[in-house]
Formats: structure tokens, sequence, C-alpha cells
């Protein structure tokens, strides 16, 4: 029998061994343990643990000391032959925990049960699950410990407890008991008087008991002290109570309904293509700053070197991260309003609800411990600001490093300007101490190359001009030259491209003929060092020939990168020959100032920001600003239009990772024409073309197709007073239009919207020849009679709908009729009828070679199976849709293939395994955002599952298969990691409930 170990953090450190308590006498032992459980089962590295044991000063030799402990924990544990649970890796430790064995753990499970209970409108479910969770705390946690060693931890536990507690409040306020808490309140406030959200509650529980006078008055506090304490005025969930207050609002029946409670629950960074020079101390500061402050924000000049210092720092930090690192660069956003889903986008993310995307985002860092990178944030500086407030206030783990031209402004914000690299001083040596450069390889054999501006240029001239080389006759000139840039990165990347054609004599020669704002006096303002890249710009596109200075100009249009393609149809012209195009960009690619990327099949380029800033403001004065953003315009609506004729195809999975590649693109042309009523008509074909290839679905940004639909939707007069062509006039795009938009909210499980935008098709297709019979009509009433109404009336409108669309040759819209035809079936239909419409779709799948219809048609196949047929059939085309729709990126499929398989293994009897991917598919849903419970006979099916397995298993042994799937990060990777997917048999672990085998 194997050695069962339990552990418990919420309180004193306390640790039993096959029920019997161990004694572990030495502190630092002890906290090694307690920073171990509170990554349970993720490594934590080394320099984490020096870190937690020592502070930033550790001892010279702690990393053995640290192994020393490591031996003396295992020794204490009684571990036995292997180490575990004690576990070493490569790069740190783990502590490895059974399901239950962490009181941690079981809070979390409990907690996150309790919240969706209280999400679904069970708060008498919820209230009990709540308080059971908070029973587990038996005082402060690590209460045994040195407080200033486990301060961070603490902390963050603090914070989980009274998330948790807030919603047992909650749940409390739902169930009437508004006298119980109020007493609890007062002290809780007295506790924390700057946590709004407990305010929030007092405001209710007061006006819930009659006194609404008092609630008032909690408001009127509640302001006076986030002013004098933060300087800031209460939030948005707060002054909407207030408002509700002061109408005594019907409708306000708890503290969740004023939006004050968010929902519950690597962006990679990119490669260094060149070495990295300098910036030591910055890096140490940096590192230093985000040790203990929340935001850090870069500022500086453009050029200067932010995002380079904060990609470094960030790569350098990212073990100290237990959730990883993120970048959302800010570059491309031209909508301010989308901020929030460039955001959610670098989180991968994968919601498609109709809440607020800045909720998911906050539910999925509330418990993370992450660092964000926003990069390139000046452009939306208080958007930016408003949202990392909101998430620093909701999520005590997050760490954000931003970089700016302008600071962000927020409470608790540390700012560092970044500096131009060190220069040569006159006697040849740096700038700075020599310290701050110590040991940096050849710096000790000549002292100007201590300056870092001077290793930069010499590092990038090794790459561009291979023969250029540093000598006595060149000395000062190069000096000269650094000194004359300011030390500016940018500025002397450009003049080290330069080296190759001409000799640092004659580029200092240069400069000072050219810009004699490079010899201005003493002080260097940041003013000076704008317009000191400015010069330097300048003189780079003074070298380009012509017609490379106008392609320059037109390419800063694009947004994100583009392709040869795109370079072509939207530049040429005026000046520019189409067959030049090509030429032109290897020019530019060249002269560095343009970037190539051929690592895919198609090469794809992309401009410095600054440098497209720069190409901006050039076409602003050439007054070619419109004419070129038209044609990018029209270049992606036919980029659109072609997807839409092509899908459900043999290239259909090539074309949706097209689009999401161009997404960038694709939003800044969206932008543009919702901005110009004579191309509203362009923009709602491009958001109806990317909603017909399910590009919002597959790219995980459905609320964003959303949102364009309804924002170009609102410019409708634009709309109607285009030209009308026979067959696509506006009245039939707009029908289209709202068809789509209708069935986005039908899959977001937003009912109420979706009647409303059904009704709106139905009053625009009386404007059509084909009246309500229009196919893209039928084919939303039939979604909704079936998504909605649970009808099996449905089945005929969507095989009408499909007959209809292939008539009139929109083969993409008939593939979707027919799978929801054949889902329709499925549900509702006969065991003939379900087969028939499954073997006409799989047949249709098949043949049309798209891969993305070919996943959906195999999980069509399960369903019919597990509706109709036998369970242990289903199993084998679920699993292989989900396998496949992994493969090629859809981030949709797996959220309803996961749902799918727990229904088909509750049905074998396995229930355990089902209650495990009830709970995964649980997850998902979370992730994502969707409302079962808005889509019928989803919810009808997933609830006849859960009712097999809970009278199958016993409370206990449900709740901890459920946790265990719902607790997992990756649901997907986890179910093939533990043979849930794979159809393994499930064994039984020592003292716990049967678990599917890992």
């Amino acid at each position: 029998m194997s050695t069962r170990y339990e552990f418990r953090v919420l309180g004193p450190l306390e640790v039993l061994r096959d029920g019997r308590p161990v004694r572990i006498d030495a502190a630092k032992v002890r906290l090694l343990l307690a920073v171990l459980l509170a990554d349970a089962n993720h490594v934590v590295t080394v320099e984490t643990l020096v870190t937690r044991l020592w502070g930033e000063e550790p001892p010279g030799r702690a990393r053995n000391t640290l192994q020393n402990y490591v031996l003396r924990l295992r020794r204490a544990l009684g571990c036995p032959a292997g180490g575990a649970p004690v576990l070493t890796r490569p790069h740190g430790y783990l502590i490895e925990t059974e399901p239950g064995a962490l009181d941690l753990h079981r809070f979390t499970a409990l907690v996150r049960q309790g919240r969706t209970a209280l999400e679904e409108g069970a708060a008498a479910r919820a209230a009990p699950l709540l308080r059971e969770a908070l029973s587990l705390w038996r005082g402060d946690p690590l209460s045994d410990l040195p407080t200033h060693l486990v301060q961070g931890v603490v902390a963050a536990l603090n914070e989980r407890r009274l998330d948790a507690l807030e919603s047992r409040i909650d749940a409390d306020l739902a169930l009437g008991r508004a006298a119980d808490v109020l007493p609890e309140l007062r002290t809780l406030i007295e506790e924390h008087p700057l946590r709004e959200h407990f305010w929030a509650q007092r405001m209710l529980a007061l006006f819930h008991c009659g006194r609404q006078g008092e609630a008032l008055e909690s408001y009127r506090e509640v302001t006076a002290l986030l002013a004098d304490e933060l300087g800031v005025s209460p939030g948005a969930g707060l002054r909407q109570i207030h408002h509700r207050l002061l109408a005594s609002a019907p409708d306000l029946n708890d503290v969740r309904d004023a939006g004050t409670t968010p929902p519950q629950r690597d962006g990679d960074l990119p490669v260094e293509m060149t070495t990295f020079v300098g910036r030591g101390p910055q890096l140490a500061e940096v590192r230093r700053l985000l040790g203990t402050a929340r935001l850090v924000t870069l500022t500086g000049v453009g050029g200067v070197g932010k995002t380079r210092l904060a990609l470094r720092v960030a790569a350098e930090a990212a073990p100290s991260f237990a959730d990883g690192v993120r970048l959302a660069d800010l570059a491309p956003l031209s909508d301010p309003d989308l901020l929030d889903r460039a955001v959610s986008e670098a989180l991968g993310l994968r919601d498609q609800s109709a809440r607020p995307v800045a909720d998911a985002i906050v539910g999925y860092l509330r418990d993370r411990r992450l660092l964000l990178v926003l990069d390139n944030c000046e452009h939306v500086v208080e958007h930016v600001a408003a949202l990392v407030l909101r998430l620093a206030r909701a999520a005590p783990g997050l760490r954000v490093l931003a970089t700016s031209r302008q600071r962000l402004g927020t409470p608790g914000e540390h700012v560092l300007t970044v500096p131009s690299l060190t220069l040569p001083t006159a006697d040849g040596h740096s700038g700075c101490p020599t310290a701050a450069v110590a040991g940096d390889g050849p710096a000790a054999e000549d002292p100007l190359l201590r300056s870092e501006a001077v290793r930069l240029l010499l590092d990038r001239a090794a790459g561009s001009a291979p023969a250029f080389r540093l000598t006595a006759r060149n000395r000062e000139a190069v000096a000269q030259l650094c000194l004359r840039l300011d030390g500016i990165p940018l500025a002397i990347e450009l003049a080290a491209v330069r080296l190759r054609a001409m000799t640092a004599e004659e580029i200092v020669e240069r400069l000072d003929d050219r810009f004699r704002l490079l010899s201005m006096p003493q002080p260097r303002t940041s003013a000076r060092h704008h317009h000191t890249l400015r010069g330097i710009v300048d003189w780079s596109y003074d070298l380009c020939t012509e017609g490379e200075r106008l392609l320059w100009n037109r390419l800063s249009v694009f947004s994100g990168g583009f392709d040869l393609e795109a370079a072509e149809a939207v530049c040429a012209g005026e000046g520019v020959a189409r067959e030049d195009v090509l030429d032109l960009l290897a020019g530019l690619v060249d002269k560095s100032i343009v970037a190539v990327n051929s690592s895919g099949d198609r090469a794809r380029y992309s401009l410095l920001e600054t440098i497209r800033q720069y190409g901006q403001q050039r076409l602003r004065e050439e007054a070619g600003t419109a004419r070129l953003r038209v044609r990018h315009s029209e270049f992606y609506r036919l980029t659109a239009v072609r997807a839409g004729q092509t899908w459900c195809g043999p290239r259909e999975v090539d074309w949706l990772i097209r689009l999401r590649t161009e997404l960038p693109n694709l939003r800044t042309a969206l932008d543009h024409c919702a901005s110009r009523d004579d191309l509203a008509v362009a923009g709602v074909e491009i958001a109806v073309n990317l909603a017909r290839t399910r590009c919002w679905f597959f790219s995980s940004t459905l609320g964003e197709g959303r949102h364009w639909l309804e924002r170009l939707l609102a410019a409708e007069p634009g709309v109607r007073d285009a030209p009308v062509g026979a067959a696509s006039g506006p009245p039939a795009l707009i029908a289209g239009a709202l068809a789509m938009k209708a069935w986005i909210a039908l899959c977001q499980g937003d009912n109420p919207a979706a009647g409303t935008f059904l009704a709106e098709c139905r009053a625009v297709a009386r404007e059509l020849p084909d009246g309500p019979s229009a196919a893209s009509v039928t084919y939303i009433e039939g979604a909704h009679a079936m998504l909605v109404g649970g009808d099996p009336a449905s089945s005929s409108l969507l095989a009408e709908a499909r007959e209809r669309f292939r008539a009139s040759g929109q083969a993409g819209d008939a593939h979707m009729a027919t799978m929801l035809w054949a889902m329709a079936e499925a549900f509702f239909g006969t065991r003939t009828s379900a087969s028939a419409a499954r073997d006409v779709y799989v047949a249709e799948a098949e043949a049309s070679g798209a891969e993305w219809a070919r996943t959906w048609a195999q999980w069509c196949t399960g369903l019919v199976e597990v509706r109709h047929g036998e369970a242990e059939k289903a199993l084998a085309p679920l699993r292989q849709a989900l396998a496949r729709q992994q493969a090629i990126g859809d981030s949709w499929g797996p959220v309803w293939g996961l749902e799918t398989l727990a229904w088909a293994v509750a049905a074998t009897g396995d229930c355990t395994r089902a209650a495990w991917l009830l709970g995964a598919a649980h997850r998902m849903r979370q992730d994502t955002g969707v409302a079962l419970i808005g889509l019928r006979p989803f919810h009808e099916a997933h609830l006849t599952a859960e009712r097999r397995v809970r009278a199958s298993l016993d409370s206990a042994q449900y709740t901890a298969a459920w946790s265990r799937g719902a607790s997992a990060e990756d649901a997907l990777r986890q179910a093939y990691a533990e043979g849930a997917l794979r159809g393994e048999p499930t064994r039984t672990r020592t003292g716990g409930s049967p678990t599917p085998t890992a």
C-alpha cells in the first residue's frame, strides 16, 4: 500500500503521513515546503526558491544549501525511493499531491463549484459549498512561519479567501439573509476599508433591511475614503448600485447584478533575432521593480529600445511566474474599443460569450501568477490605464510590464525612463561607471568598447557590413557617430546598415551637413531626442530611391504585417509599377526598413512601429492617406469574399489560418469602412464573409465578429443608399448580416439578443424578392427553433434552407445548414431519420475535401450514436474529431466535442471518467464563455448525463472526479495524458476514488 500524504496550508503548516502528524522543526525546511505547496504539482524554479528563502541577497552557496534543505525535507516526510512526493526537475523542484490531499486544492474546487452554482442562479446550492470551502481555514495561512519570508504567498492566499467570502455573502444576500450578514460586513469593512465589494454588499444589505438612508450614507463614506486614500472615485459597480438605490429600483436583487463580481473561474515572446547589447543596470532595476510593484511602465522616446528591454526582462523573469508570460503588442490597434480583445487574444482566451471581454480577462487572471507585457501603449494610454487598474485590483498575482511614450498614470505605477545607450567620452571611455558593464567581454580590452552605443554599432555592422573593423584611424569617427546619434539604438542600427557603403567618417560628415539638430547644445531634452530620431530616419529615407520612398509611405497603411500580393494590390500605381513592387520591397528589406519572415509558405513583411509611423506622416504630407486606405479596405474586402466563396472546400483550413494571420489588417479595414458611409457596404461584406467562413469561431474571436456586425449595421442608412445589385443589393446584404449576427448570439447562448436580431432579420427580409423564405432567414429561423426552442420542426426549416442555399450555389452556407439539419435530426428525430441525415452530411463533407467540415461530420456521427445507437460506437468518432480539430488549431469544436464525449462515456457506465469529462468540459466552457443553459438540446443532454453519473457515484466521488476535470488547465492535453480520450481502463487510486489512468 502506497504512502498517503495530506498537507494543510490554510492555517499553521501541517503534514500528515498515513494519517499521522509529521514534525518538521527547522524553519527554513518548513518554509521550503510551504513555497512548494503554494504551487503544488507545478515546478518551482531554483531561482524562485532561493528568492523566497533568502530574499534579494541570498548567501554565496544558496543553491547548495537549498539542495541540503530538499534532502532534509525528504527525510522528514519519510519519502520512499525516488523522492516522491518531493521531486527534482531540470530547473527546480515540485511537490506532487493527490486529489484532495491539499486543503488549498479542496478549497479551490469547492469555491469553483459554488461560484458556478451562483452564476446559474442556484444560490441555495452555492451557499453551503462556499461555507464548506471557508471552513477549511484554520486561521491565518502559514501563520507559524516568519511573516516577512512568506508575505507574498500569504497575501495571495488571503486574497483568495476574501474572494470566496464575497461570493458566500453574495449567496446569502440572494437567499434573503441581509440582516444576518450586516454585522459580518461591518467587521469586514473595518478590516478591509478599501475593498469596494464589501461596501457594495453592505449597501444592498441595508437597502433590503429597509434602511435606504444608511445605504446611501455608506456610499458617501466610501466615496470620501477612496478619494482620501487613493485619489480615485468609486468603481462602476458601486456607482451603479448607488444610482439604483436612489431610484429604489425593483430589480435591485443582489450585488452580482451590479456587475461588481467578475465571472470566476504563451502571446509567446518572440525569439531574439539579434544580440542584446548592454542595459545591465536597467535589466536589474526592472527585475527589482517587478518584485515589488504591480505595474512597471518603461517610457522613453521612439527608437530608444523600450520594447527590446521589456522583452529581455520578460524572458529572464518568466521562471518566476508560475503561469508564464504573455505579450500583447498594441501597435496595430486602431480601435481602442478592441483593446480588451487584443489582451484577451494575447492571453490565449477563447471567450465566445456576450459578456464584456474585460470580465473574461479578470476571471482568467484572478487566481494566476502571470507577467503581462503590454507593448506600445501610447496611442491608447487612457484605455490601457483603465484596464490595468481593474486587473490589478482583481488579480493579486498579476504583474504588468508596459512600454509607452507616455506614463499610464494609474495608482501604484512605477515608471522607469529608458535612457539612451551609454556613450563614449571625449577620452574614449564610456559615459557610465565601468562597474555597469563589468565582465561584459571585450570591455576590458578597449575602453571605447565599454560604451554600449559603440558595442551596438559594431555588433550590427558585423551583420550588415562584415568588412568593417574598428581601427586606430576610425576610432574617433565611431565615437563621434555614437555621440551625435545620442546613443539611440534605432538610429545606431540604421547607421550600421550604411557602413557597408560608407565609412564612419563619411557618415559623420553627412550628419554635420544634413542635420544641424545633432549639434544642439546640452542639456538633451526629450524633444531633442525625438528630433534626433526623426533626423536619422529622414536621412535613411533620403538614401532610398524615389520608388522605395513611395512604397515605404504606402506600406504604412498595413497593420501587423503583409505579404507580397497585398503590397502589389494596395501600393502599386501612380509612380510604382506593379511589377516593380517586389524589387522595391527587396530594396527596403536590404536597407533594414522592412523586416521579412520567410518561415511560412508565404513570405511575410513588417515595419518597425517607428518606421511605420514615419511612413504614415509622409503619406499624410502627400495627401495620399485616404486613397491608400480605400485600396487597403478593398483588397481585404476581396480577400474576405474569396474566402467566403471557397469556404467548405479543400483549402478551407488554409483560408482559416490566413484569415487569422490577417486579422490586424481586416480589423483596420473594418474600422475604416465603419467610419465612412460610402464604404459601409464593403465593411458589411467583410464582416459577413468572415462570419460565413467561421473565422471568428476558429480564431476564438466570436464576440468580436458580433461587435463588427453591430457597429457596421448601425450605419444601415449608408448601406441602403448604396447601389443595388440584382442578387446582392443592400436588403439581401443586411438580411444576411442580421442572420449572421443572430447566429453568433445563438452560439454565445445570448437568447434575448438572438431573438431581437431574428426579428430585425425578418423585417428586412420583407424587402427581398422571396421575402421571409429567403435562405438566410430560413436558416436562422431553423437554428433558433432548434437551439432556443428545442423544436423538432427546426429540422424541416433547416432542410429547406439547405436546399435554397444549394440552389443558389452557396456551398459553404449549404454545408452549415446541412450540419444543423443533421444535428436537429440527431436530437429530435428517429434513429432512421437521424442516420439518414448523418449519412448525407458525412458524404458531403468527405466529397468537399474540407478538413474542418470533416471533423464536424465525425462529431455528428458520434452524436447520432449517443442519441440513437450504441454509446460505445460513439467514442471513436468523437475522439477522432477532437484530435483533428486540435491538429488544425480549431478552438471552437473541442468545446462541444469534450461535452459530447462525456455524454457517451456516461452512457457506457464509466461514470468516474464521465464526471472527469463533465468537469473538463465545464472548464472549457468557462474559458470560452459559452452559456450551455442557453442551448436547449445541449443543456438537456448535459443534465441527462449528469443525472446518470450522479446516480452511479456518491457525492464525494463525483465531486472529486468533476473537480479534477474542472481544474485542468489544458483539458484536452490532460485528457489525452490520462487516457480519457483513448478509452483506457480506469484504476482505483489508493486512498481515493477511481480516476482515469495516468
